[in-house]
């Protein structure tokens, strides 16, 4: 039996793994569940705000606790996020109404911000870059499952029991992989006193949560983005004025403007916007233009979810033989090449052309994501890596939600300025896709003005794909690590 000091790989693997799971698992399991918790808990207006809120603090967090991990180690930062998450998701399953579940889905996100990005570096703490080739494929395989294994068991939870075990499932998964960590994760940090930039960490925290509330609201109208946005602006003011007299600044910007850093966040965030149009708008072509089931819809935007692990894992595989850059650039190709499947899309298509277009820009996203947190890992020492890392995932969350807004703000453009035809109205949309027969004779000029809509929103993916190859180009070489990692600073 090991010694209690002792680190065991294969049982912190499996603890990060869990925890991986547990995150990746939460938006799929709840968005087959959100019907059912809409119609008990009723406000349907506050349904996207379910998702949002959760996003919001996950987003707003994780540069905060990468910062706080490098300080106090990986375990405890580790733990505060587990108990947090258990915390909400036990929260949740008890929500009396819409806006209590909202703010117990902001309470999950907090968790899911320390948990994310620590866990990730923990791996690059255990194993060097010549190792993570099986390991990285574990993990991508976690997300692949989930998207599959979300839906199925969602839909058994609902059918079986009631909407609350859809959170509280969490809940042994959470105590189990805490147990692993706090018995076989172990580091070496040296105790003394530290400090800790409280208010840089809560301006920033507040000025990301209300960029991110901008963007939500802007989605609806510019009016209701506009106070959010004020408030961005006070924080961000703030935060400037705040780091540049702190002793030990909350957000380092040499070691985010590091190059390596720099180039392989900014494009991990376009990968971001790309991969967001791909998952909102392509199940509405294959429904409302292409007149599909919503389980051919369904399955076109899987195949990117399954592409991605693949990826990831071949990805993983090809680095010592051919380097972190190369394969990057790899992923980053695939990208532009699976987006013009969609701009080729028309009204006669076969939904296999979106499919294979799905695949391609799943399996450029396994080898750019990847590619992209190795070198950002093996570009920094021990006491940078857990900032460096959340960057990356900050990059990426950051991404989707502006390329949420930005897409979105296209086709709202595009349906009410048609190349030809009438507009199309909201109600009408969503009538096209739940009840097209309702339309009558209309329902063609409908379903025109939609694909025109869309391919516009194609053609700016593809454009945001282009400028993600061309940034990825600046990505310099890093050199693959071979020794093993250390685990902590003395």
């Amino acid at each position: 039996m090991p010694t209690p000091s002792e680190t065991r790989r294969p049982l912190v693997l499996a603890a990060v793994m869990a925890v991986m799971f547990m995150i990746a698992i939460e938006a799929t399991i709840v968005s087959t569940a959100m019907p059912q918790i809409a119609g008990q808990l009723g406000d349907l207006h506050l349904y996207a705000w379910v998702f949002a809120s959760f996003l919001l603090t996950q987003t707003a967090t994780t540069v905060v606790f990468g910062k706080l991990s490098d300080l106090y180690g990986r375990r405890p930062v580790l733990l505060f996020g587990i108990a947090v998450f258990l915390m909400g998701s036990l929260l949740c399953g008890l929500a009396w109404s819409m806006p209590s579940l909202i703010l117990f889905r902001l309470v999950q996100g907090i968790g899911a911000g320390a948990i994310q990005p620590v866990s990730l570096t923990v791996v690059g703490d255990l194993y060097a870059a010549r190792e993570r080739g099986r390991i990285q494929g574990y993990l991508a395989s976690v997300w692949g499952i989930s998207s599959v294994a979300g839906p199925l068991v969602g839909g058994l939870i609902i059918g079986h029991l009631s909407w609350p075990w859809i959170f509280w499932l969490n809940l042994p998964i959470g105590v189990i992989a805490a147990g692993l960590f706090l018995r076989y994760l172990h580091e070496g940090v040296e105790r003394r006193s530290r400090q800790i930039d409280a208010i840089g960490a809560a301006l920033f925290t507040a000025a990301i949560a209300a960029l991110m509330l901008a963007l939500t609201a802007a989605g609806e109208s510019a009016a209701a983005a506009a106070w959010p946005a004020a408030g961005f602006v006070v924080a961000a003011i703030l935060f400037v004025l705040q780091e540049r007299r702190a002793a030990d600044p909350m957000l380092d910007i040499r070691l985010w403007m590091q190059r390596p850093i720099a180039t392989a966040n900014t494009a991990t965030l376009l990968s971001g916007m790309t991969v967001i149009g791909l998952t909102a708008f392509l199940p509405m072509y294959v429904q409302g233009v292409l007149r599909q089931s919503a389980l051919i819809a369904g399955l076109t935007l899987t195949l990117m979810v399954l592409g991605w692990p693949i990826g990831a894992t071949t990805a993983a595989r090809s680095f010592v033989r051919f380097g972190l850059r190369p394969v990057l650039l790899v992923g980053a190709t695939l990208l532009p090449l699976g987006a013009i499947a969609f701009v080729a899309l028309g009204s006669d298509t076969s939904p296999l052309v979106a499919a294979c277009g799905s695949v391609v820009m799943g399996l450029g996203m396994g080898f750019l994501s990847t590619a992209a947190i190795v070198i950002i890992q093996d570009s920094v020492s021990w006491a940078q890596r857990g900032a460096a890392t959340a960057s990356n995932i900050f990059a990426r969350n950051l991404g989707s939600t502006l390329g949420a807004t930005a897409l979105g703000a296209v086709l709202n453009y595009r349906l009410a300025h048609p190349a030809s035809g009438p507009t199309v109205s909201s109600d009408e949309l969503r009538r096209l896709l739940d009840d097209p027969a309702s339309l009558g004779a209309g329902g063609h000029a409908i379903r025109d003005g939609l694909q025109h809509a869309l391919h516009g929103t194609f053609w700016t993916v593809f454009a945001v794909a282009v400028l993600t190859l061309l940034l990825s180009l600046l990505v310099p070489r890093v050199a693959i690590s071979d020794g093993p990692r250390e685990l902590a600073v003395e």
